[in-house]
């Protein structure tokens, strides 16, 4: 296997990946809480993860990739306190909670659809896993890291800490800081301490998401969640867990908490967290209104945007940006994106037709380790904590080399057979399955412009420049251009 490093949120440095079973990784990603539209933040998250899912295949791993749908217990201010957003939805539209689960969770499966992500192996919801989270909150009573007030049940961080735990360690946070921020009134609140998080809550009775359990009607704690189902389906330790930067606290904080009390163990080796987006240099929010649906991405349909954007320029720009840093949408990087993808969707086409020839030219082996190197370093880059900008650079080294003999300025024996199918191969490897990225539909058939480009040329034999006209005009509406080339005649997409 090829060394793979990554940025352990945990030890805030790049780590070695080495899995918890040898040809093997566990992989957990926090998914939607369906009761909003998925927003490009979220789109940025998955995207990154879909980029590892892929990678770790792609290198021979057998991947388990599971990505949870919440669907009950995302309270207001993702607190504890407050009505379930689901179940308030479900009253304000007069429908049952899971219809409008069903509908949240069909708009995130289309979206990410568009954007070509590869679903995951299991996609657990919260409300099916309802006896493990009981079974779960029981453990943790009898341990004594979890009591009982007015029917919820909370975790005792204090109890926790004084056995050994280390309550914001991944988020670096310091117990007693928190503490005075928190602080509040003797006899205002059912917890011990202010810290202390839910992981079974009490339901009044107009609440309309709840279930039996030994302290009484009521429903799950956010957090739990999460550890229940991870645990399930990858174990009392897996490799990977993921999501946005905005769930390092306290939502992972309280995962490690629960995890490591149920188990003995701490849950996860290597934490992930992807960064935020950014709108010309603000944090893209409602409040501000430069927060972008997919959907208004693809139509235009916004009053910052100059045009649209299809989901493969979208997911091309959010890649150019390694996962960590902050990424700046605007219309000029989108436009730059739109060029780039477009230049590299060329290639593609193109590369699918090339074949190697024979030929008596002696082999340029300055070319052939060039291209090589630029073989190596795709790899390299995705391996260096997934590091797709680089990635996509050394891309655009093998376009230059397949654009050479596509142009007949390069023969491809000069690269010798082996480099030749390398150079054709990892191409289309790296382009589709590590990735992502894939053609979009013209409107039109490659037949059909097969037989207008021959029209074209009859055409243009005849000197009939109207029709010549009229057939770029067809192209250039479509976003394509045809290319009079010495040895040919062919189209491509518009840059």
């Amino acid at each position: 296997m090829r060394e793979i490093k990554i940025f352990n949120t945990l030890s805030r440095k790049k780590e070695v990946f080495e899995p918890v079973v040898e040809g093997h990784v566990g992989l957990y990603v926090c998914g939607p809480t369906v009761y909003n539209n998925v927003h490009l933040g979220n789109v940025r998250t998955f995207l990154t993860f879909d980029i590892l899912f892929r990678y770790l295949k792609s290198l021979g791993y057998k991947v388990r990739y599971v990505r949870n749908i919440t669907d009950v217990g995302h309270l207001v201010g993702d607190g504890d306190e407050g009505e379930d957003k689901i179940g308030k939805m479900a009253k304000l539209e007069k429908l049952e909670p899971m219809e409008v689960v069903q509908r949240y969770t069909n708009d995130f499966h289309k979206v990410l659809e568009e954007f070509n992500f590869l679903p995951p192996s299991v996609e657990p919801t919260a409300t099916g896993h309802l006896i493990e989270q009981i079974e779960a909150v029981k453990t943790l009573i009898d341990k004594g890291l979890a009591y009982e007030s007015k029917g919820s049940v909370y975790f005792d961080i204090h109890k926790y800490n004084e056995g050994g735990g280390d309550y914001g360690k991944l988020s670096g946070r310091v117990l007693e800081d928190l503490l005075n921020e928190t602080r509040e009134l003797d006899g205002q609140s059912e917890k011990r301490n202010p810290l202390d998080f839910a992981i079974w809550k009490n339901a009044s009775p107009e609440h309309i998401m709840q279930w039996p359990s030994p302290w009484g009607m009521g429903f799950p704690g956010w957090h739990l969640e999460c550890s229940c189902m991870s645990q399930k389906y990858l174990g009392d330790q897996f490799d990977i867990h993921g999501g946005g930067m905005d769930l390092k606290f306290p939502h992972h904080e309280c995962e490690i908490a629960q995890g490591s009390s149920l188990t003995g163990k701490d849950p996860v080796k290597y934490w992930m967290h992807s960064n935020m987006l950014t709108v010309n240099g603000q944090k893209m929010s409602k409040s501000l209104g430069n927060s972008f649906l997919p959907a208004e991405l693809f139509a235009g349909a916004h009053e910052l945007l100059d045009q649209a954007y299809s989901p493969m320029t979208v997911r091309f720009f959010m890649l150019q940006s390694q996962y960590r840093s902050t990424l700046d949408f605007s219309n000029d990087a989108l436009k730059g994106s739109q060029k780039a993808f477009r230049r590299l969707l060329n290639g593609f086409r193109i590369v699918k037709t090339l074949e190697f020839e024979a030929s008596e030219a002696a082999t340029d082996e300055k070319k052939k380790a060039d291209v090589e190197k630029a073989i190596e370093g795709f790899y390299d880059a995705l391996g260096d904590d997934l590091n797709t900008a680089v990635g996509i650079a050394h891309l655009f080294t093998m376009l230059k080399y397949i654009n050479m003999i596509y142009m007949n300025q390069l023969s491809a024996s000069a690269l010798g057979e082996d480099t030749f199918q390398a150079l054709k191969g990892k191409y289309i490897h790296f382009f589709t399955d590590i990735l992502g990225l894939k053609e979009e539909e013209n409107g039109t058939d490659e037949s059909v412009l097969r037989g207008m480009l021959e029209l074209y040329k009859e055409y243009k034999l005849n000197r009939a420049f109207d029709k010549v006209d009229q057939i770029r005009a067809y192209f250039a509406e479509n976003g394509m251009v045809i290319k009079d080339l010495k040895h040919r005649i062919d189209w491509a997409w518009a840059e």
